[in-house]
């Protein structure tokens, strides 16, 4: 790893121990560390007893936390002609079928999220190998495909959070930013703990969460304590 700037070293001076910390404890020394020009996000990251390598291990999921996340998404919507209207109130910037499909075929890729409609997967399915390596094809797991794609495309557009855990066995999200009340940032990184928890894969063996991160874009991690 490279060397880190003299802002995080003088960061991670101020962590006080390398112990897990209460979840309010972590949160304030992750927004006592020095500002920067921009608003950053916090992420945590969960690091799994997995086998990241057997398919029944897998977490992966979605979820809308309960103060978001302090930004908006790009959202299309593959659907049939009756719902583009409905999937555009919503908020979502491009709505259609087989169009829709030829306009990212042909490489447009101005957005962060897809969703569709079950019956729109017989066309959207050609798009694997273009939205898979990206983490944007639509998926029943993640939320993302769906009979209520007006519904999905409101929640994706206001930053409802998907993850899945990445060849680690690390899973993680943004909570929301540095800029949130410390409840707000608390309450949210809750949520996604707790929801990590309740989905402990039943061939996971041994010691589930192993470690718990905080940390800000720029910022050192601070160990959290679940």
């Amino acid at each position: 790893m490279g060397r880190q700037g003299k802002r995080y070293r003088a960061d991670q001076e101020q962590i006080k121990t390398e112990d897990a910390v209460a979840l309010p404890e972590a949160v304030a020394a992750v927004k006592s560390f020095k500002n920067t020009k921009f608003d950053q996000s916090v992420d945590l990251c969960i690091h799994l007893g997995i086998d990241a390598k057997q398919a029944d291990q897998m977490v992966r999921g979605s979820l809308s936390l309960p103060h978001g996340i302090g930004k908006t998404k790009r959202v299309i919507a593959f659907c049939g002609d009756d719902k583009i209207k409905e999937a555009k109130g919503a908020g979502a910037i491009e709505a259609g079928g087989q169009d829709l499909v030829d306009k990212v075929e042909g490489g447009w890729m101005e957005f962060d999220v897809a969703v569709a409609s079950p019956e729109m997967m017989r066309v959207v399915s050609k798009l694997g190998r273009v939205l898979g390596p990206r983490g944007l094809m639509p998926s029943p797991k993640s939320g993302t495909v769906t009979p209520n794609v007006a519904d999905a495309v409101k929640e994706y557009a206001a930053g409802k959070v998907e993850f899945r855990n990445d060849a680690g066995g690390n899973v993680h999200a943004v909570v929301g930013k540095l800029s949130f009340d410390n409840d707000k940032l608390i309450e949210n990184a809750d949520a996604f703990i707790n929801t990590i928890l309740k989905m402990k894969p039943a061939a996971a063996k041994g010691h589930y969460i192993k470690k718990v991160s905080l940390s800000g874009t720029m910022t050192p991690g601070v160990q959290v304590k679940v």
